[in-house]
This record gives structure tokens, sequence and C-alpha cells, in this order.
């Protein structure tokens, strides 16, 4: 299997010195920029595994090139590194499509195992089965799971992300019952965290926004538990 492909980006010369060597120890191939426009070039130019971001880099910030990454890729991991510890910041972070954080200083030893479960994770594919159901119908809409798109009557079709496709799959898959919030956070963000929560209640305002056309469809909070999607 060839190495996966990483950048980095930090402008902290003698802690981007350490991290480095110890990720290429583990056998990625790195590759590493010093501030945020010599990172966007590189989105632009290169596709990543995976990207590990600063938040705070000279001309162009980490929150600026986790949106530029997710213009080009849906599902491609991103880690936030930052010096605030502020959950607005973080929020924030999670919001924009980063599946982590870290806050410094970190451990090099937890940073190198978020690497590896999102590696592994993002790796993962659906089983090929012919009984395994990708495309479902809710009321007036069309979902189709593998191409990520929802369809609503004869309108052009809206593609998702792949974290809210497989959030409405999951859902689906579970109509009319209640599914707990660490359920749907361990199987689609990993932990159950708070700030994890946070950010599944994001996607979860999302999905609503685009079933709210039709009102047979209803997407409950079951207070302190989790959520029924009903149909």
């Amino acid at each position: 299997m060839p190495k996966a492909r990483l950048l980095y980006v930090e402008d902290d010369e003698s802690l981007s010195f350490v991290t480095r060597d110890n990720l290429e120890l583990q056998g990625y191939d790195i590759c590493y920029c010093a501030d945020g426009r010599e990172a966007m070039n590189a989105i632009w130019n290169e596709n990543f595994d995976l990207c590990i971001l600063d938040v705070m880099l000279p001309y162009v910030d980490g929150f600026s090139l986790a949106q530029e990454i997710r213009k080009k890729s849906a599902d491609v991991p991103i880690i936030f590194l930052t010096a605030k510890s502020l959950k607005e910041d973080k929020l924030h972070g999670l919001k924009l499509g980063g599946d982590d954080y870290l806050t410094k200083p970190f451990s090099i030893e937890e940073l190198i195992l978020k690497v590896e479960i999102f590696l592994k994770r993002s790796r993962i594919s659906y089983p090929d089965k012919a009984t395994e159901q990708v495309v479902f119908s809710l009321g007036k809409y069309h979902f189709d799971y593998k191409n990520l798109s929802l369809t609503l009557d004869a309108d052009p079709p809206k593609t998702m992300t792949q974290k809210e496709a497989d959030l409405l799959k999951l859902l689906i898959e579970n109509k009319n019952e209640v599914i707990k919030r660490s359920t749907i956070l361990k199987a689609l963000w990993g932990e159950d965290d708070y700030f994890m929560g946070r950010s599944m209640d994001v996607f979860i305002s999302r999905l609503r926004k685009y079933l709210a056309d039709d009102v047979r469809i209803k997407l409950e909070n079951i207070h302190g538990v989790g959520f029924k999607l009903k149909l």
C-alpha cells in the first residue's frame, strides 16, 4: 500500500520540525507548508489523504484553508491544531467541516493516534453487497446515497457532503425509532464528546432544512436521548 500523503501546515519552526519528523518516522509522506499562502497553493495542486492545519497562520488562516479543502473534497479528514481553547473557536472549526482538533501544547502520540484513526476510517468502504440499499424514497424526496444526492420531485438534485449523507442514511435505516446521540456520534464522528455533539447538531439542522418541503417528514429531537426520523 502506498504511503498516505499528509498536508501539514504550521508556522512554528521548532514544533513543525519535531512533528514532521515523528510523522515521517510513522511512514507518512508529508507535504509541509510554513504559511497559509504556501498551503493554499499545495491544496490547489495536490491531493491529500489527511490535512493537519494550524489555525493561526501568516497570510491565510487554517479555517480558510479548511474551507478551500472542502470545496475540493467532502471527506478528506481535517485535524486542527490551535493555541485557542475557546469553545467558539473549536465549534467554528467543526462547523467548517473539520473532523477533530488538538489544543497546543499537544502530545505527538495523541496526534499520531488521531491520524491513524481517521486514515483507517476514511479507507473503510461500505460492503459491496447487492442487498445493501443505497437509494431511498422519503416522501417527495429521492435520496441516492452512493452519489450523495437528494432530489425533491423534478427539482435539480442537491449535492450533499459525505457526512450529511452518512447521517441521513443512518437515520433512514432507523426510521420511526429513537436513535441515541451516543450511537450516532460513535458511528459517524468516532467518539461521544461535547464538541462532536455540537457538530452533529449542526448537521441535524442542515438535514431539517433539506427536508423542510415535505411536512410529512419529521426529524424530532428526543430531549436528552437522541433523534427520531418520522416518515
